[in-house]
């Protein structure tokens, strides 16, 4: 599935000129915090400026596709183990954090990447003195690449 704000349909990708484009490497980020952050939400002060990041991450090309995630009681977790696959339904309660939110960035190199997250984290900071997480970024596996 394509995300309709698609760098390409601006021209540019992460405010780098056409031309550079092949140095970009795409990046999944992720927000780890505490389970009961999900219930209680964010102050709307924080979702003002994480809209306007947004906003504007895709206006630069710098944000491929975005989203936030329902509490754990939603979800379900699959595990293979002694070739077996098991189900169990959330909550994780053994869980201390949870997956909050994930983005795809993309940037011409790791010190980039480093950049956008912590932008992001610092909103958190700002706008939310009492938040207590972890944003992991990883690269992602092109097709192409490999061992």
């Amino acid at each position: 599935m394509r995300c309709r704000f698609s760098s390409a349909a601006f021209g540019y990708s992460a405010g780098i000129p056409q031309r550079h484009l092949e140095n970009i490497m795409k990046y999944l980020t992720f927000i780890r915090h505490p389970e009961s952050y999900r219930e209680a939400g964010p102050p709307p002060a924080l979702l003002e400026a994480m809209g306007r990041f947004v906003r504007e991450s895709l206006q630069n090309g710098s944000l491929v596709d975005t989203g936030g995630l329902l509490p754990s009681k939603e979800g379900f977790r699959l595990r293979l183990a002694k070739g077996a696959i098991s189900v169990t339904d959330g909550p994780f309660i053994e869980t201390k954090e949870v997956i909050g939110g994930w983005a795809i960035i993309q940037a011409e190199s790791r010190a980039g990447a480093l950049r956008i997250a912590r932008e992001f984290m610092e909103l958190h900071r700002t706008h939310w003195p009492e938040f207590e997480g972890e944003a992991e970024v990883r690269p992602m596996f092109d097709p192409g690449m490999g061992p």
